[in-house]
């Protein structure tokens, strides 16, 4: 099915203002899509209408969906891709790097879905995409605080899935490997064929193989797919 044939929708991406935020919100864009994002700053991609806030924050995530219905209409698709890092060793990480962490990355995913499913469950229709990573499920040294916030995603969804798929709503993971972004660009060069060796694949992936199984996931040829997990990883993370 030509994705560009649907209605268009209201489509929320959380963090479109670089990598693969940026790529997804660029795909829905494309194919016609009304698009938004919450985000913190920075540029955004040609016909992303932006409200700032903070994830971490309940009041600023509620008006900023408020002020996105308002200009856009009823949210039908949300991609929660928000995310940040604070790599530590387990002995040596504070109760700060790993609560921030998860407050990001989990609890302001719960944010975004609980405020985006009020106006689905009305609607009888929604397409809820969470973004986790193959550190999820496959583990990372230095990763304790980021890999749980990301594995409790494929629980977030999976609840959902059970407690609002009769609804026409359907909750996915999709969990990138890595990525070719400014971030694994700066990474030296020996570090980066190591990290290329352990893939399958052979390469990293480009953000926009990520995006197309995000809007696959949330089009109508995926309105029986829910509580998935799909690995977007090259192989990386086989069997995790």
């Amino acid at each position: 099915m030509d994705q560009a044939a649907q209605e268009p929708r209201t489509v929320v991406v959380t963090g479109a203002a670089r990598g693969i935020g940026r790529a997804i919100a660029e795909r829905f864009v494309a194919a016609g899509d009304r698009v938004a994002t919450i985000y913190r700053g920075g540029d955004l991609p040609d016909g992303v209408f932006g409200a700032v806030a903070d994830v971490t924050d309940t009041d600023a995530v509620n008006a900023a969906f408020s002020q996105i219905e308002a200009e856009l209409g009823p949210v039908e698709v949300l991609v929660a891709n928000a995310g940040v890092t604070k790599d530590q060793l387990l002995m040596r990480m504070t109760d700060d790097e790993f609560e921030s962490v998860v407050d990001v990355n989990l609890t302001g995913t719960f944010r975004c879905v609980r405020r985006a499913a009020k106006g689905m469950i009305r609607q009888r229709r929604g397409r809820i995409v969470l973004v986790s990573s193959v550190v999820g499920l496959y583990g990372g040294p230095g990763q304790v605080n980021y890999a749980s916030s990301k594995a409790a995603l494929v629980g977030m969804a999976r609840s959902i899935t059970r407690e609002l798929g009769a609804r026409g709503i359907t909750a996915n993971v999709v969990a990138p490997g890595f990525i070719e972004t400014a971030m694994t660009a700066e990474l030296p060069e020996e570090r980066q064929k190591q990290y290329r060796a352990t893939i399958p694949a052979g390469r990293f992936a480009q953000s926009d193989e990520v995006a197309g199984v995000v809007q696959f996931l949330a089009s109508d040829d995926a309105a029986y797919i829910s509580g998935a997990v799909i690995p977007v990883d090259g192989g990386l993370g086989m069997g995790h």
